[in-house]
């Protein structure tokens, strides 16, 4: 197989763009996707600070190498969660691959602050990944405002996306599916949110990170095992692998028809938002729920 720009032996197959590419076209089409996203939605502009959530896999790390290649001002933030496991080693990662590119780097450590995820996870009865999730996204919002950064950039991708849109599908979540979108505007104390690899999935990281010479974590979460988003994930892939290209169409199909109808029924409904009185971070209540969530584990020994 040849390379469909240049004509030399194809490393990188891509069937749902009927392409392949040698490793430097690769690296032109990835940054083109990105590019492709950015203009698209309006994620950046030359002069944003851009904080980029690291969370040491493949996707992240191959974020913040191509946001830099194209000379947007980046820094890493990662935030470490106490997971046995796997947060040793991600934070391990990040911190070589920031040293190694000269890349700043933030550090947030959650044990610290009183929320080690194996604690919350043995504390309260709620689903331990969405209550994981909260408490990266509000350290996310935190990092982002004290530092003064214009954007925050996570390394969600196409499947990422897809998948979450197929779950807020299923159950008609008119709320997640309003706010479902590659890029976010600052609203209410927020940094604007982008996931500029959107259109790129696992596997066009994974070939970016291995081309580049990355090193990125392979533990999995323990706590991640049987979660219904890996499900839908390989529902998604065998629809892709029969019809290829059906992820990206499902995913424009809703930004371009399904989302202004849900945004425009949600605008009404939303709740102002005002500043944590313990935290300071914006919330729809304060205290916000990862200071309760604090408070609970600091002040009940039993599970609740």
């Amino acid at each position: 197989m040849k390379c469909r720009r240049c004509k030399e032996p194809a490393q990188v197959a891509l069937p749902s763009h009927n392409t392949a590419f040698c490793p430097d076209c690769f690296f032109l089409f990835y940054l083109r996707q990105i590019e492709r996203a950015v203009k698209d939605h309006a994620m950046l502009v030359p002069e944003d600070r851009v904080l980029v959530a690291l969370s040491g896999g493949k996707d992240s790390l191959a974020l913040m190498v191509a946001l830099a290649e194209l000379g947007y001002d980046v820094t890493g933030l990662h935030i470490s969660l106490g997971i046995p496991g796997s947060s040793d080693e991600a934070r391990r990662i990040v911190t070589e691959f920031c040293a190694q590119r000269g890349f700043a780097l933030e550090i947030v450590d959650t044990p610290a602050l009183g929320l080690a995820i194996p604690e919350v996870k043995a504390r309260l009865r709620r689903p331990i990944c969405a209550v994981c999730g909260k408490i990266k996204r509000h350290y996310f919002n935190l990092a982002a405002i004290e530092g003064g950064y214009s954007v925050l950039a996570t390394g969600h991708n196409l499947d990422d996306e897809t998948a979450r849109l197929f779950a807020n599908t299923i159950r008609w979540d008119p709320d997640y599916l309003a706010g479902q979108g590659p890029s976010l505007p600052a609203a209410g104390g927020f940094p604007r949110k982008v996931k500029p690899l959107y259109r790129l999935g696992e596997y066009e990281n994974a070939c970016f990170a291995f081309l580049k010479g990355l090193t990125y974590a392979t533990t999995p979460c323990p706590y991640s095992q049987g979660a219904s988003f890996t499900g839908h994930k390989a529902l998604l892939e065998t629809l892709e692998l029969r019809s290829p290209g059906a992820k990206i169409a499902f995913y424009d199909g809703f930004l371009a028809r399904g989302r202004p109808a849900f945004e425009a029924r949600c605008a009404a409904a939303s709740r102002p938002l005002v500043p944590c009185a313990r935290c300071g971070a914006p919330t729809n209540e304060s205290p916000c729920g990862v200071c309760r969530i604090r408070a609970l584990l600091a002040e009940t020994p039993d599970a609740v």
